[in-house]
């Protein structure tokens, strides 16, 4: 997810080839670990959907990008005064068309991270490492991480099954047919995920007297606010003198924000899931990624958002492309493990 966040931070094709090629082989090492690694593969094909939607869309409806490269010129369909702004066919240029496949492969490369983090993240790990004043929004979390998979692997069980009984398994016709009982499954899979959360003593919490309330409150959200402020004054050259102090209060209001709601969520752990260094070094080794492409793109936008009036070609900025690199290190450290 990490790495999601440093690929809309640029829209430079090489650095974002080089994001989907690091997501790519973390994927590939570590497939012996995923809990649905079709599930990556369906993000790929949907990630290439999305970017052919997109450029046809330039060519149908045309791109504000001014272009002196016309590529070709399609009969142009007049439109009424009230959708000025709007066209359909006419010029088609190269500037247009280089545009939109930068912003659609970025828009690419995030879900293609997003596929990655449904293959490799396991929803019940995630949800134990979460501190106590958060387990409802770990909750939202793994329920988000875990339907994307089910929802592919009953796809693919419908069409299977469908196949076998000699029905069409594909176009409209079989993509209705299979929607219904997906949509069923999907009903039943929440109803009897809510039933064991209910009975595993999700929802409960302590009485918490008022004031220890508002404190919490008071710290999580001033907390919160200093993280912004500090990383703020952090990215802009006026903010160099305020910027790490407020951002280190904010973290120590935070954490102790968090510490002081843990309160009220009565949890038991059994078999508790540490958090070692290889931990650290993962999830360290993406928010550095993502870290490091957002500071580039205050100090240099021009390499990270290649411009394409005139059309050139973009360069890969050394820095920034050994930052990606540093998205590698799971696939280095985490024991591997036979599918």
């Amino acid at each position: 997810m990490s790495l999601g966040a440093a690929a809309s931070r640029t829209t430079n094709p090489l650095l974002l080839a080089l994001l989907i090629t690091v997501t790519g082989y973390v994927v590939a090492t570590c497939r012996g670990r995923a809990q649905q690694p079709r599930a990556y593969s369906a993000f790929a094909r949907l990630a290439l959907a999305v970017l052919l939607v997109r450029l046809a869309f330039t060519v149908v409806l045309g791109s504000p990008v001014p272009g002196a490269h016309t590529l070709l010129t399609l009969p142009e369909v007049p439109l009424p005064h009230w959708a000025q702004g709007i066209r359909l066919g006419g010029r088609v240029t190269a500037e247009a068309l280089v545009f939109t496949f930068y912003d659609g492969l970025r828009i690419a490369a995030l879900l293609i991270c997003v596929g990655a983090a449904n293959a490799l993240a396991n929803p019940a790990r995630l949800l134990k490492s979460l501190p106590g004043a958060l387990y409802e929004l770990g909750v939202a979390v793994v329920v988000a991480l875990t339907f994307a998979p089910n929802l592919i692997a009953d796809v693919q069980r419908l069409r299977a099954a469908r196949r076998l009984r000699g029905r069409p398994d594909s176009g409209v016709r079989g993509l209705l047919q299979v929607g219904l009982p997906v949509l069923e499954g999907a009903l039943e899979r929440s109803v009897a995920l809510a039933a064991a959360m209910d009975a595993r003593g999700y929802g409960r919490s302590a009485n918490v007297p008022a004031p220890v309330r508002r404190t919490t409150a008071a710290l999580t959200l001033g907390g919160l606010l200093g993280v912004c402020a500090g990383t703020y004054g952090l990215l802009t050259t006026e903010g160099g003198g305020y910027g790490l102090p407020v951002l280190l209060a904010g973290v120590v209001a935070a954490l102790a924000g968090l510490r002081l709601g843990g309160r009220r969520s009565l949890r038991t752990r059994y078999r508790p899931d540490p958090w070692d260094a290889r931990a650290w070094l993962v999830s360290g080794s993406g928010a550095a990624v993502a870290g490091l492409l957002a500071l580039a793109s205050v100090r240099d936008p021009d390499t990270l958002h290649p411009g394409v009036v005139p059309l050139v070609a973009p360069a890969l900025p050394l820095w920034p492309a050994a930052a990606v690199l540093l998205g590698l290190l799971p696939a280095f450290i985490v024991p591997k493990e036979s599918p």
